[in-house]
């Protein structure tokens, strides 16, 4: 069997968790899905797939190998959209990474529009607190928060974001505004498991006003770290972004504006070194005029 071809299956099957799905997708019988994942196997000489009586999904080894013909199935892609003159206009699959929380409220609503306008281009949308790595994990485009280090990547920088403590109205009203760093000593924490320097919290332009805080409620996601400052249970210390519509509508106020730290910047990064392809250049020119446009984000 053509390898490429039983790749794709792969990807797909990978992808839907399930031979009958992607037999569907790709308008190929059960014993044809079954054949190439076999010839897969046969090949590499290794268990690809682990079947249960409810799902499918790939082994340890089948992982790797799945991630690696993502990156090969878009590299042939590419050269065939190359050959053919596609760079002239977006077709084939878009893959995009942001945090959680960033990809949730800003990324989602932008892709879905963006293929609302490119029918010919599907996504694939990796939300995750984490850096990933463009290159190794097959990704087109990173929406990334932060300074960024010296790489041969494109970046747009698209806006900004602050670190902001806050609470609820009426927590503050029962313990009092805290008017500088040291006045946190008197009030309750919440915070996120995932946060670095969970003990100390930097303020001033250059970071060198410190204020150390013992949360007393750790929660592993952001949402439910705010849902519990909403409740008006103590004080955080978030990304502006992640609060912004709660400060806007007062289900949240921020405090300490005077020491905040220099605000992050927002950028739209894709890879360098090889020609972007329509689907990347629209997407990036597309999220950076949106995301440019949004008052949370300036």
């Amino acid at each position: 069997m053509d390898r490429i071809h039983a790749m794709r299956v792969l990807v797909k099957i990978a992808d839907r968790g399930s031979f009958a799905a992607a037999g569907r997708e790709m308008n190929m019988s059960p014993p044809a899905v079954s054949r190439a994942v076999a010839s897969l196997e046969d090949h590499v000489g290794a268990r690809l797939l682990t079947r249960t009586t409810r799902s499918v999904r790939p082994t340890e080894t089948g992982e790797r190998y799945v991630e690696d013909c993502r990156r090969i199935l878009a590299a042939i892609d590419e050269a065939e959209a190359a050959a053919s003159g596609s760079y002239a206009r977006p077709t084939g699959s878009l893959t995009i990474t942001a945090s959680v929380m960033f990809g949730q409220i800003y990324i989602l609503p932008l892709v879905t529009e963006f293929l609302d306008s490119y029918p010919e281009v599907d996504a694939r949308l990796l939300f995750l607190d984490r850096v990933t790595n463009l290159v190794d994990e097959g990704i087109d485009i990173a929406i990334r928060i932060g300074h960024l280090p010296d790489s041969s990547h494109s970046a747009v920088r698209v806006g900004s974001v602050r670190r902001v403590v806050c609470g609820s109205p009426d927590y503050f009203e029962r313990a009092g505004v805290p008017e500088t760093p040291a006045d946190l000593a008197r009030h309750r924490f919440i915070a996120a498991t995932s946060a670095s320097s969970l003990t100390d919290w930097k303020f001033g332009p250059q970071g060198h006003e410190t204020a150390s805080v013992s949360p007393a409620l750790f929660c592993n996601s952001n949402p439910a770290v705010i849902e519990a400052a909403r409740a008006g249970w103590g004080v955080t210390r978030v990304l502006s972004y992640q609060v912004a519509q709660d400060l806007a509508e007062g289900r949240l106020a921020s405090v300490l504006e005077d020491y905040e730290e220099e605000p992050f910047p927002v950028h739209i990064v894709h890879p360098e070194g090889r020609r972007a392809s329509a689907k990347v250049r629209l997407f990036v020119d597309f999220a950076a005029k949106r995301l440019r446009a949004n008052r949370f984000l300036n």
